[in-house]
């Protein structure tokens, strides 16, 4: 069997207070590595395309494009990352939109860290039993 490669995280949040807790939670979990971070929609585009990470972890509500632009650019890209949209809008019309534009999961940072947390433990859970099959 061989050893099953990180699941490799790109986070896009102009929070450097959300971005440092989420890297803090992330680096507890085995398998889990963020290999950057963009506190604006531009640089998160340009940096997911040359990095291609597993899993983009987006804010809604950033300056130089939200969110939803850059879910938009990425489901543009084959073969695109997982996609979480973390907010503080977590409103009805934001995740009924940002599922319709191809995100996979929609979470609202003041009330669903820990189910963030869990998420990603089930997404590694899930790619070890696979490789197992394999």
């Amino acid at each position: 069997m061989s050893v099953l490669p990180n699941m490799r995280v790109f986070i896009a949040d102009d929070s450097a207070v959300v971005r440092e807790r989420l890297m803090e939670t992330l680096s507890e979990i085995p398998h889990v590595e963020v290999i950057g971070w963009a506190e604006d929609g531009l640089q998160a585009i340009q940096s997911m395309r040359e990095m291609k990470p597993d899993v983009a972890v987006l804010d809604i509500e950033m300056p130089r494009g939200t969110g939803l632009d850059v879910l938009r650019n990425l489901r543009h890209d084959k073969g695109g990352p997982v996609v979480i949209v973390f907010t503080n809008f977590p409103y009805p019309q934001y995740r009924k939109r940002a599922l319709a534009e191809g995100a996979d999961f929609f979470f609202d940072k003041s009330t669903e860290f820990e189910a963030l947390r869990e998420l990603f433990h089930r997404m590694v859970a899930d790619r070890q039993s696979h490789e197992a099959v394999e």
